[in-house]
């Protein structure tokens, strides 16, 4: 199926239009510009899939984007679906070649706040940072996960890149959520879902970002990037349990995000760990 499809069907859920490819384009390709061309496809398995397997051919800045994915994923291969036209779902390839690869791994952080940003401008709705890449929500008074941002190494060391991974439910209902603590814009009241203002804001605050960051050759504190991150942040400040490789677990008080985009916890013999890779949750104060 195809976009032209998507346009013939564009009234078969009237809350739930087709993006316009031809106009997202219009807003956001220009010369001079980080996005060189964007496409919009009514579905595939994976946009991170299909931007991986040609990296080394594909120019820095290509942008795709799916109105249905049937093998989405995030982080630990973990399957991420929904309804078709209910959210973004989108991937882009950056290849920041003058930015030494060990700052390569703020990417993931840096696309956590350039999604929070435009969030605000476009939708009206706050949404927090859950250390290292999910998109919280607040619906009632629950935080609940609306989206995650997944990044991966793709191609060769000469010509590849990073493809970094977005998906964001937006009109998902409650009867829709694939779990009681999944959420969506439209549950957390936000003042826009239309899908193409949403994304124009998305990817212009990423390119802004990106730009920021690349530019202070990837350094967090030069492009204001840490403090940005630590600020939106709903895991600093909190009492949490890092599930790390091999079965461990360590418990602790998220106090800081260091340079390399770990997570530092105090831990109750007062050591600060840092924690570079694993699944965190949030603890509540008796847990």
């Amino acid at each position: 199926m195809t976009s032209s499809d998507a346009e013939d069907n564009r009234w078969s859920d009237l809350d739930r239009p087709p993006l316009g490819a031809a106009s997202l384009r219009r807003a956001l390709v220009r010369d001079g510009g980080l996005w060189t061309s964007l496409d919009v496809v009514a579905a595939t398995g994976s946009t991170n899939s299909d931007l991986a397997a040609r990296a080394d051919e594909l120019a820095e800045g290509t942008v795709l984007v799916a109105e249905e994915q049937s093998a989405g994923r995030g982080r630990l291969d973990r399957q991420w679906s929904a309804p078709p036209r209910s959210g973004l779902f989108l991937s882009v390839l950056l290849k920041p070649s003058e930015v030494p690869v060990e700052r390569w791994g703020w990417l993931p952080l840096l696309t956590g706040v350039a999604v929070a940003t435009g969030l605000s401008r476009a939708a009206g709705v706050d949404t927090a940072l859950k250390w290292p890449n999910d998109l919280l929500v607040t619906v009632g008074d629950q935080e609940r996960k609306a989206g995650g941002i997944l990044a991966e190494r793709a191609g060769s060391v000469s010509g590849g890149g990073v493809v970094v991974g977005v998906g964001l439910n937006v009109t998902l209902r409650e009867d829709e959520l694939p779990v009681p603590t999944a959420g969506s814009l439209a549950l957390a009241g936000a003042k826009v879902t239309d899908r193409d203002p949403l994304l124009r804001a998305v990817l212009r605050s990423l390119e802004q970002w990106y730009g920021d960051w690349r530019a202070a050759g990837g350094d967090p504190a030069a492009s204001r990037l840490q403090e940005a991150y630590a600020a939106g942040c709903a895991t600093l400040g909190r009492r949490v349990r890092a599930e790390l490789p091999g079965d461990r677990a360590l418990v602790g008080e998220a106090v800081a995000v260091d340079g390399d985009g770990r997570l530092v916890l105090a831990t109750e013999d007062g050591v600060q760990q840092p924690v570079g890779a694993g699944d965190i949750v949030h603890l509540r104060p008796a847990e």
